[in-house]
């Protein structure tokens, strides 16, 4: 290379770079004056400060979790499940004035419950402008006998639903997760189901007394099994998956790991539970009623069945009252459990 040659390409190396603006149509190859080149940058510009050269975005908690947000909720889930279903919400409605009514009707009949003004002339009427229910056979106002009654049975069936349910799942959850107690709870369960209920029943009546309260926790204390049984099967699937052994390595505490690890999972098998209870517990009184281990003296949905079936068809009205109702309660805790334990069910929800 010649000496020109070298100075030649010295200089170009040396020629700063123009910045061109390309537009769609033509070229411009005029300098950019609205933007300096580096060298020609204002010395003041780069040695402002971080703060004042950028506006920094303050981090915060809310606004970083609005892509991972979710508007889920499981119990609103499960209400807008349950109410598409139009049989269980009118008859849950039906239901609930039918309880309420229980409270009102005794205001508005015309008799007391235990009003008997002419038992020997007034046995067994039918029902008519006076008695709109009729009478009993000691000349009682029916129609006072059958909504005491529904309200005291109703009360009945559901505190011991609810203490039937409690202590099955509580015994369930235990007997299906701590391994070393499956034989005890095993082995007890098949003492108590061995033997036939009435059994116990009969004992506990001769023993303690026939009162409706105290029948009541006796068919909690024998009313488990079932519940406790179908608990502890399906705490079985769920106790050794990966969730749960990572608690139990992180030493999380046994009562957190049931009630919120497993629990959850049990509740859609759990109502469907407490609704076959109630009027499970209803027929169940009806049965002791007619075996003499009820309290007769005072009103009740069993006590009431059973004394109708002597005076059958004579004064069938006496039948039909008292069994329209435990239809209705019936059906409606059948209609409204599987509604709401398919509402319960997270599969269920989209």
């Amino acid at each position: 290379m010649s000496k020109k040659q070298h100075q030649k390409t010295v200089q170009e190396l040396e020629t700063p770079v123009v910045d061109m603006h390309v537009n769609m149509n033509s070229v411009d190859t005029e300098p950019d004056k609205a933007r300096p080149l580096g060298r020609e940058y204002p010395k003041s510009r780069s040695t402002m400060p971080e703060k004042q050269l950028f506006n920094f975005a303050e981090y915060k908690a809310r606004e970083a979790e609005k892509i991972g947000y979710s508007n889920y909720s499981y119990w609103k889930s499960v209400w807008t499940n349950f109410l598409k279903k139009k049989s269980a919400v009118f008859m849950s409605v039906i239901f609930i004035l039918l309880f309420i009514f229980t409270f009102v009707a005794s205001a508005i009949g015309k008799y007391d419950i235990s009003m008997a003004p002419d038992p020997l002339n007034r046995s067994y009427i039918a029902p008519n402008a006076e008695y709109w229910f009729g009478t009993n056979a000691i000349g009682q106002d029916y129609w006072a006998q059958v909504w005491y009654a529904t309200r005291a049975s109703i009360l009945l069936a559901v505190l011991v639903s609810l203490g039937q349910i409690t202590l099955g799942v509580i015994i369930g959850l235990i007997w299906g997760y701590v391994r070393k107690l499956d034989r005890f709870f095993t082995e007890l369960y098949n003492l108590i189901d061995n033997v036939p209920t009435i059994i116990y029943m009969t004992l506990i009546a001769l023993m303690v007394g026939k009162t409706m309260w105290t029948m009541g926790i006796a068919m909690i204390g024998f009313g488990w099994l079932a519940t406790a049984r179908n608990v502890r099967n399906l705490v079985f699937m769920y106790r050794d998956r990966e969730y749960n052994l990572a608690s139990r390595c992180l030493g999380t505490k046994l009562h957190r790991i049931l009630f919120r690890n497993i629990f959850p999972y049990l509740v859609s098998v759990i109502i469907l539970r407490m609704a076959l209870a109630i009027p499970g517990t209803i027929a169940y009184e009806t049965t002791l009623t007619y075996l003499g281990l009820m309290d007769i003296t005072k009103p009740s949905l069993g006590m009431l069945l059973s004394s109708a079936r002597s005076v059958f068809p004579n004064a069938a009205y006496t039948l039909w009252f008292p069994a329209a109702i435990v239809s209705i309660i019936t059906i409606t805790f059948y209609l409204v459990g599987n509604a709401f334990s398919d509402a319960c069910d997270p599969r269920n929800h989209v």
